[in-house]
Order: structure tokens, then sequence, then C-alpha cells
């Protein structure tokens, strides 16, 4: 049987992984989850995309949905959760296109970022994870939402595909081992990892039960410039894996690896509880259906 073999959650939209044995879903993502984002002026989110050195941040969880931040030279800092309801500054922030209410963090927060990345940053949080962002209506049931991910709760991928990938790049740089090297699954950003499938088998499912918990697959995942980033030293590597990708794995105009899903609430369940995921729990499939770039 298939099993989680990786979980990750990144608490600070595009920082530095934490790599939990457990953890509990909610609907819009793992418990933790990219609660948080820096946005520029305009309130639109700065990722990796723009500033690959987030890579080297870290973000741990503190009480009460506050963080504890470390920089890549060590310094460490703890910020509390705002709250626009105890009268933290609301903000208009967005990704994609998406606009959505956040809380801006405290002064003492922005000035920390501000000394390392450029004062033209905000720290924001946000603190209403349940009504605060929709996913887009074209592949959401009604009322789910999503936290700060790019646009789903979780990003599903498999050591199968990542092996077959590899296989790929390996085959297509025959005369410079650097070129070649295997990537690590870490580029791919993935909350949910996968054992023991078959290749690109993700992309044949429609509903999964991972342990105690189901999902639905929404979409494929069409991959960016992140990928390209070393996620230990922030670094861009070159033009794998959007290289082998597009010349192997390319679906429409998209360059594809791994699944996004969204979890589903189990028949008398409330709250925002939906159940715990655990490394080592069996992934099985409770209904197949291709999908498309676009689906």
């Amino acid at each position: 049987m298939p099993q989680l073999t990786g979980l990750h959650l990144y608490p600070v939209k595009s920082t530095y992984r934490l790599s939990p044995r457990s953890a509990p879903v909610e609907p819009w993502g793992l418990a933790g989850d990219r609660r948080w984002m820096l946005v520029d002026e305009q309130g639109r989110a700065v990722t990796q995309r723009d500033l690959p050195g987030l890579a080297r941040f870290r973000a741990v969880p503190a009480a009460g949905g506050g963080l504890v931040m470390t920089d890549p030279d060590g310094v460490s800092t703890e910020i509390a959760a705002p709250r626009t309801a105890h009268g933290a500054p609301p903000a208009d922030v967005e990704i994609f296109g998406t606009v959505f209410g956040a809380a801006e963090a405290a002064k003492e927060a922005q000035l920390w970022f501000g000394e390392r990345l450029g004062d033209h940053l905000r720290l924001v949080h946000l603190d209403r994870p349940d009504t605060s962002r929709a996913i887009k209506p074209k592949y959401a049931l009604p009322g789910e939402t999503v936290s700060m991910a790019d646009g789903f709760p979780f990003l599903l991928t498999t050591t199968a595909s990542l092996a077959e990938l590899n296989r790929r790049i390996a085959a297509d740089h025959p005369d410079d081992p650097m070129k070649g090297a295997a990537l690590p699954m870490e580029r791919f950003r993935p909350n949910l990892v996968i054992d023991g499938t078959a290749a690109w088998e993700e992309e044949t499912w429609r509903r999964i039960r991972i342990g105690e918990v189901s999902f639905r697959v929404a979409k494929l995942c069409a991959r960016c410039v992140v990928t390209t980033t070393d996620q230990e030293t922030g670094v861009r590597r070159g033009p794998e894996p959007l290289r082998a990708l597009g010349r192997h794995h390319r679906i429409g105009q998209k360059l594809i690896f791994g699944v996004q899903l969204v979890p589903e609430r189990p028949a008398g369940v409330d709250g925002d509880h939906l159940g715990t995921v655990r490394l080592g729990d069996g992934l099985t499939v409770l209904e197949h259906g291709g999908h498309t770039e676009d689906d």
C-alpha cells in the first residue's frame, strides 16, 4: 500500500519548511501552514519568485498563533499573532489577483524584516482563514477556503514521479554530472509526500484517503521558477527541473509535478479539526479520473 513518507508545512509563505511526524488537518490546510506572508507596498505577496533567499528564513510556531523567526545569521525574534478583532491594522492583500483581508503584524516585526529584506515589505497574518480567502470558484465547492498557499490547501507529490523526473534529467545531461544531478523533493515544496506508487499515478486520482482524512484532488500542479531554487541555500541552480518537465512532462501549456488537494469534512464532524495525518499512514484511492492542466 502507498504510504505517507513526507509531511511539511511552511508557517510563513516561501520560508523554510517544518517537517513534523504528524499534523492536524484543517479545511484550509495543515494547522499552521502558510498563515503568514510578506507583501510589498501594493499588498501583493512576496515569495521566492521575487526573493529566493526567503528559503533561508525559518519560522517556528509560538503560543497563541505567533512565530519565532530566525534569519540566515541565526538571529531570532518572537512575533505575536495580530488580530483585527483586537485592534490590529487590517490589510487588503493579494495572491495571483485574489484580494482578501489580513492583519498587519506589530511595528517591531516590520522593523525586523525591514532591516533584513527592505522596508518596502510588510508581514501580514491571516487571522480568519475560515472566511478570508475563497478557493478559485472553478475548482471549489461552496464555502471552501484556503490559507496563504498559492491556490489550494494541500500539495501532494510522489517519490516515484520524482525518481522518473530525475532519471530524465540525468539522461538529458549524459556528459555533465552536475547538470544531471538528482533533485531533492524539497525543491517542489509539497505538504504530503507519498511512496509506493507508479510514476505519475497521482495524476489519475480524483479522491483519496490518507490515514483518517479523505481529500478531493482538485487539479494538477503547474510548476514555476521556485523549483529551480536550492531550498537550503536560497540560490537559483539553473533550469532544472523546469527544462526536463518542459521536455518530458508538459500537459497543455503547463509543466506539471504533483496534484493539489482539498480535504473533505467527515460526516458528523464540526469545527476546524478534520483529522490528523501521520507519517506511515496508508493511502487508499477512493476514485479515479484523469485531469487536464486546465481541469
